[in-house]
């Protein structure tokens, strides 16, 4: 029965969503309805406690994977690059200045 029950909520992203307190509070009301002793409902609890943030971890991961995609899709260029061309532009723009007033002096 537990198993199946932690099967079930294993199977979906609501374990990988739910806050710490929620996991907690769920795995109390399962110890309490399945009449656990203390000890295997500590480990219950503690066992759905890991399982939970092993889901979040991943689903996470999945998340960041999705976006990733998602943004290289859109062919964007990224910060370290528009970083790196906004101080050439600045390089570029004060060569230009130099030989700008250079050409005005030499007129």
């Amino acid at each position: 029965m537990i198993d199946l029950i932690k099967q079930t909520l294993l199977t979906g992203v609501g374990l990988a969503v739910m806050t710490k307190d929620k996991v907690e509070e769920l795995g109390r009301g399962l110890v309490d309805q399945a009449k656990l002793g203390e000890a295997e409902g500590r480990e219950f609890v503690d066992n759905l406690m890991k399982q939970s943030e092993t889901a979040r971890s991943d689903f996470e991961t999945q998340v960041n994977a999705l976006v990733k995609k998602a943004v290289d899709g859109l062919n964007l260029a990224p910060k370290d690059e528009l970083v790196k061309l906004q101080a050439r532009i600045a390089e570029l723009e004060a060569e230009l200045q130099k030989h700008e007033s250079s050409a005005t002096h030499d007129a």
